[in-house]
């Protein structure tokens, strides 16, 4: 046998095991390509975003390219389950983990935070400060409703007072959003930029849309994700005895995906709950206790599911 068919052998082989046999980054099936300078299984795709990363990570086929004995040593050292101990250590509880059929540049920015940036290795929280922090200010480009133009807007988030704010003049907010009906998601096809991500909520019980973009995937990322941690703190707040798991953005079915087709469309990603009773408030705020509400995870997951399947009759 020679030195290329055994090598090739002993890749098909671990690409089996547990943890190898999903896409590192994705969680796609059957990955048949892997970088063996990170020493990770990953599919076609999130193979092509391994590629823009630094010069010094290699990704290649595990079937058609040749493998010498050095790098399947590595590869069979580290693998998925390592790679995941040492570059997942320390992501937030609200991070979004994109799948296979979330948006380029959801995973892209994944992959690029993990590896690149390593922002969730332990050594690195202050670059996760920047959307957790609990404040988040930029300028957005938002598509306005009269003529469909896209024009640079400021946008505040905030869970001191749970709002996102977006304004036309600096000094006067047009428009402020409770963070308790706030969810988003990637819509690069609707909006008709790659980054372009949909923002709802709702106002007099009305579901009401802003279509935005920004020009650097990064950013758009770290927006998504900062909406994201806004509305875990107020989960957080107004469910102080939940732990994390039940309180996650990474909720075990997606509502969404079953149900919401208003006529803003389908979403494409995971988001966080709504909380659906109108008179729902904070403990912190003045609202009764977790206890006192008897207010359980499933309780939570129904009423959202109630709530999104009403935006649709």
């Amino acid at each position: 046998m020679s030195i290329q068919d055994r090598n090739k052998k002993i890749l098909m082989d671990l690409v089996q095991q547990p943890g190898n046999s999903t896409c590192a980054d994705c969680g796609a099936p059957n990955p048949d390509w892997a970088s063996c300078s990170l020493g990770v299984f990953v599919c076609l795709d999130c193979s092509g975003f391994h590629r823009s990363l630094t010069s010094m990570n290699r990704v290649k086929s595990i079937r058609l390219d040749f493998w010498d004995d050095e790098m399947v040593k590595f590869m069979k050292t580290n693998g998925n389950e390592a790679a995941k101990i040492l570059y997942e250590r320390d992501v937030p509880p609200f991070y979004y983990r994109p799948q296979q059929k979330d948006s380029v540049v959801l995973r892209d920015q994944w992959i690029k935070a993990k590896y690149e940036r390593q922002e969730f290795t332990g050594d690195n929280r202050h670059l996760q400060e920047i959307y957790s922090s609990g404040f988040y200010e930029g300028r957005l480009w938002k598509k306005a409703k009269d003529n469909g133009q896209f024009l640079k807007r400021k946008f505040t988030l905030s869970d001191s007072d749970f709002t996102l704010k977006y304004y036309t003049k600096d000094d006067l907010p047009r428009a402020i959003i409770s963070i308790k009906s706030l969810n988003a998601t990637f819509q690069p096809e609707k909006i008709g930029h790659p980054n372009g991500l949909q923002i709802m909520y709702l106002d007099e019980q009305r579901s009401q849309n802003l279509f935005v973009y920004h020009d650097r995937g990064q950013e758009i990322v770290n927006w998504f994700n900062a909406i994201r941690a806004a509305r875990f703190a107020y989960l957080k707040t107004a469910f102080p005895m939940a732990d994390n798991s039940e309180l996650s953005p990474r909720i075990t079915r997606n509502y969404l995906k079953e149900g919401y087709m208003e006529k803003t469309g389908p979403m494409t990603s995971d988001v966080l709950p709504a909380l659906s009773d109108s008179n729902e408030k904070p403990s912190g705020n003045g609202g009764s206790s977790w206890m006192d509400r008897k207010e359980s995870c499933s309780t939570l997951k129904q009423s959202w599911m109630q709530w999104s399947w009403g935006l649709c009759s």
